[in-house]
C-alpha cells in the first residue's frame, strides 16, 4: 500500500473510504492539472529565514516550542510541541500532510502530556531536501529534530497512514527510546501496481512534492520488522465492505482492499501486547472519527503510565 500523500494527493477525486494507495491512481490525472497536496495545511507559506541553526527560542522539557530546528547543517525541520508530562507522543503525518493535520487532537493530548508534531522536508514551514527521500533520511531527519529539539524520552509514536512506514523505522532504530506506538491505517506495500502508481511514485516525478521514494520506503519498513519491546501498541485497521471493493478499478486494488485488516496484522510482531482496533471509516479515520483516534492514543498513554508505576 502506498502512504496518505498518494491518498491525498487525489483525496477531491476519490471518496474518502478508499485506501490511501488507490489515490496514486488518479495522481497522474492530478499532475496534469497542477494539483497536489492532500490538504491545505500542505501548501503553508515557506519557513521564515533564520539567524541561526537552532530553535528561534532555546526549547526547554516542559516549554511549547513552535519554530525551527537545524537537522542537518542549516537545514531546518519546523516543529511544535506544547503539554507536559511523559511520555511524549511524537505525531507523524500521513504522506504530504504537514504537522498541523494533528490539530483535531493535539489540544486534548496536550492535556494529559508533552506532545509534538513536525513539518517534514519539503513540507509546510520545513526547508526542501533533494531526493530520493528513502527510510533512513526520513527517520534521520524525525531523529536529528527530536535532539534539536530536546524532546525527551520515552515516547509514544503515532503513524497515520504513510507516515507509520516512519515511525516504524525509527522504533527499528531507537527500541529503548520508544514506550508505545499506534498505526493509524498503516497498510503493508502495495502488491503488484498498476503503472500510473509506479510512475508517479518515483523520487523525481513532478507530482512528488515530498521527493520521497514512496514504494522503497514502505517496502524497507516492512521487511524490517521486529520485536520493539514488551510495549502498547494499537493497529487502527479499516474494513472495507464490498461494495467499495467493487468499485475499485484494478485488481490489484480490490486484492489489497480486501485483504486490507489480514495485512496489517504484520505490524502485530512489533510487541506481545499489541492490539488491532477494526473500524469501518473508511482510510482517513482521523477525519471520519477524530475522537476514536484520539482515545486511540490516550489509551497507549495510560497503559504506559500503568506500566511505569507497576514498574
Amino acid at each position: 500500500m502506498i502512504g496518505e500523500g498518494a491518498w491525498g494527493w487525489a483525496r477531491a477525486a476519490r471518496p474518502a473510504q478508499w485506501p490511501h494507495w488507490f489515490a496514486l491512481l488518479a495522481l497522474a490525472v492530478a499532475a496534469g492539472v497542477g494539483s497536489s497536496g492532500c490538504s491545505d495545511d500542505s501548501a503553508e507559506p515557506p519557513a521564515a529565514p533564520t539567524s541561526g541553526g537552532s530553535i528561534l527560542e532555546p526549547p526547554t522539557a516542559g516549554g511549547n516550542i513552535h519554530g525551527p530546528v537545524d537537522v542537518d547543517g542549516g537545514r531546518m525541520i519546523y516543529v511544535r510541541c506544547s503539554g507536559t508530562g511523559s511520555p511524549t507522543l511524537i505525531l507523524e503525518s500521513g504522506d504530504e500532510d504537514t504537522g498541523a493535520s494533528y490539530d483535531f487532537a493535539v489540544p486534548t493530548l496536550a492535556k494529559v502530556t508533552r506532545t509534538c508534531s513536525y513539518d517534514r522536508a519539503n513540507l509546510g514551514l520545513s526547508d526542501p531536501a533533494p531526493g530520493p527521500r528513502g527510510l533512513p533520511e526520513l527517520v534521520a531527519d524525525l531523529d536529528h529534530a527530536i535532539s534539536a529539539a530536546r524532546i525527551p524520552d520515552p515516547y509514544v509514536l503515532v503513524g497515520t497512514s504513510g507516515g507509520g512506514y516512519i515511525t516504524a523505522g525509527y522504533a527499528f532504530a531507537h527500541p529503548d527510546q520508544v514506550a508505545g506506538m499506534v498505526f493509524v491505517d498503516v497498510g503493508a506495500p502495495f502488491r503488484d501496481p498498476p503503472p500510473p502508481v509506479v510512475r508517479d511514485t518515483q523520487w523525481d516525478s513532478p507530482a512528488n512534492i515530498e521527493r520521497r521514494d514512496y514504494l522503497q520506503v514502505e517496502k524497507d519498513a516492512w521487511s524490517a520488522r521486529e520485536h520493539v519491546g514488551d510495549i502498547p501498541v494499537t493497529v487502527i485497521s479499516n474494513e472495507y465492505t464490498p461494495e467499495q471493493i467493487a468499485t475499485a478499478e484494478f485488481a490489484s486494488e480490490r486484492r489489497g482492499m480486501s485483504t486490507n485488516v489480514k495485512d496489517q496484522q504484520g505490524w502485530l510482531v512489533l510487541s506481545p501486547q499489541a492490539r488491532q482496533m477494526v473500524v469501518h471509516t473508511g482510510h482517513a479515520v482521523e477525519e471520519a472519527d477524530p475522537a476514536l483516534v484520539t482515545k486511540a492514543i490516550l489509551d497507549v498513554v495510560q497503559a504506559v503510565r500503568a506500566a511505569a508505576r507497576a514498574g
